[in-house]
């Protein structure tokens, strides 16, 4: 039973892994490679798909019970987290279309900065001193990486910190508006009701941002049938990160998936680099790598401070 048991835990985590770095890279390639420079819409696809797979798995699959709304004060509130999450997605794709993957995940791994960041000036809720210099070599990392990136490009960067600090905002509020015991909903629940209110955010900013783009995507269809599979894939993969995250998670803990996906910004940077063959330079290489030492050394500081 325990053989089965790490069988099954290894079996997840190879699907996150797959799963988180697969949409990342088929991302990276629509919105660069393939041309499909329509970042809004392809974040309603991911939102669409979130909305539709979440409420089966949860209402038919029954993957975790059902938790209902139970205000029109905890639906503002997700909705408001809704609309964040939203922006932090948007963000991510649209600085594919300027950066590398590689690029990305250095810029990425910097959300612990931020969530520092905004704890402290939201909730002045002050960590130990060494978890705040663990945060020097995340941000001086970035800088460095910054300034060896060959394929630097002003705009990705700023949509891409953008992201990242959305990211960080969203975790953080989440524990501000849903702290009560009555509001607390688990992940799944909460992408079930974040999605839609996302597609609602998404729906006319891509009709006014990106026009024509149902007309344009149906037209390349025709030409390349491929596309609508490459859509469909693509947003359920966004669905399964989610799931996937929720399960380890589940089957772990928080602290196994933190260190999981440090090594998983890695995994994503190699891969990337061997497909898409970007060019690297040594500087921007070991500035990501510091960024990834002091990630682990906020995971290892935060565990010492509880």
């Amino acid at each position: 039973m325990k053989s089965t048991g790490k069988v099954f835990t290894f079996g997840l985590i190879a699907f996150w892994y797959s799963s988180n770095i697969g949409v990342l890279l088929l991302n990276k390639y629509l919105l660069s490679n393939y041309g499909f420079r329509y970042p809004i819409f392809l974040t309603l696809c991911h939102m669409m798909a979130c909305s539709i797979l979440s409420y089966v798995a949860i209402s038919w699959m029954k993957i975790v019970p059902m938790q209902t709304i139970r205000s029109r004060v905890q639906f503002m509130k997700i909705s408001s987290l809704g609309l964040i999450f939203c922006l932090s997605v948007v963000g991510g794709n649209i600085s594919l279309r300027y950066l590398p993957v590689s690029f990305n995940q250095a810029v990425g791994a910097t959300t612990p900065f931020f969530t520092a960041v905004f704890a402290y000036f939201m909730t002045l809720r002050r960590e130990g001193w060494v978890t705040y210099i663990t945060l020097v070599p995340v941000v001086t990392g970035v800088m460095i990486a910054s300034g060896g990136e060959p394929s630097f490009h002003l705009f990705g960067f700023i949509m891409c910190i953008s992201a990242t600090a959305a990211r960080a905002l969203k975790t953080v509020l989440q524990g501000i508006l849903l702290s009560s015991d009555g509001e607390k909903l688990n992940s799944m629940n909460l992408l079930m009701y974040m999605a839609p209110v996302a597609v609602a955010f998404l729906l006319p900013a891509s009709i006014v941002m990106e026009q024509d783009v149902v007309g344009i995507t149906i037209s390349l269809a025709r030409e390349d049938p491929s596309i609508m599979w490459l859509l469909i894939f693509n947003s359920a993969l966004a669905y399964f990160v989610n799931l996937t995250n929720f399960l380890v998670t589940k089957h772990t803990s928080a602290l196994t998936l933190q260190v999981l996906g440090n090594a998983k910004g890695a995994v994503a940077v190699v891969i990337s680099i061997l497909i898409f063959r970007n060019p690297v330079s040594v500087t921007g290489m070991l500035g990501y790598s510091l960024t990834v030492f002091g990630v682990v050394l906020y995971s290892e500081a935060k565990k010492r401070s509880k």
